[in-house]
């Protein structure tokens, strides 16, 4: 067991604190009442995510989750929210949701599971890296080796904005037209 104050034990603890802010923003995402709150965990849980891909040693994709997800996602799906019209009705809320229990119990199975197959499995250690990782080399292999995926990256972002629009104009009506 490594003490708090070495440099082992601060990495852990700033770890756990990645973990649990991603969990927690993840948590705010699901359960928030109002849009505008559940995009603001989108966000944080974003933003853990990418403290993630940091610990992963990938500061580029760290920095990338943040500007696609947080940056261009949460901020189309704010202006769509902000576009909308206010609705007045408000839902009756039930004091128990059968789903979100049966949910609840899906989810801890599965992490339970991956649990036992994460510690029963023989890990491998990891070889030799393929390049640097600098963003030279990241650039050529997003343009050559992994080109589906820039694209699919840039068909996400459009989809995310025609979708503020689609939010955006649903329930609005043209002047003079009932």
């Amino acid at each position: 067991m490594t003490p708090l104050a070495s440099t082992q034990g601060l990495t852990g603890l700033v770890f756990l604190c990645t973990v649990l802010f991603t969990i927690g923003g993840a948590w705010i995402a699901v359960t928030a009442r109002r849009l505008i709150r559940s995009v603001a965990g989108l966000a944080l849980a974003c933003i853990g995510l990418a403290g993630l891909f940091y610990f992963l040693n990938s500061p580029f994709v760290a920095l990338m989750e943040i500007l696609i997800y947080v940056g261009a996602v949460c901020v189309a799906i704010v202006f769509g929210i902000m576009l909308a019209p206010p609705r007045m009705e408000d839902r009756p809320t039930k004091p128990f949701n059968l789903g979100a229990a049966g949910g609840f119990v899906a989810a801890g199975i599965f992490f339970l599971l991956l649990y036992r197959i994460g510690k029963r499995t023989a890990w491998m250690v990891a070889g030799e890296r393929l390049n640097d990782g600098s963003v030279a080399e990241i650039g050529r292999s997003l343009l050559t080796t992994y080109s589906m995926v820039f694209e699919l990256i840039s068909l996400l972002l459009l989809v995310a904005i025609l979708g503020a629009l689609v939010v955006a104009r649903a329930g609005r009506t043209l002047p003079g037209r009932n």
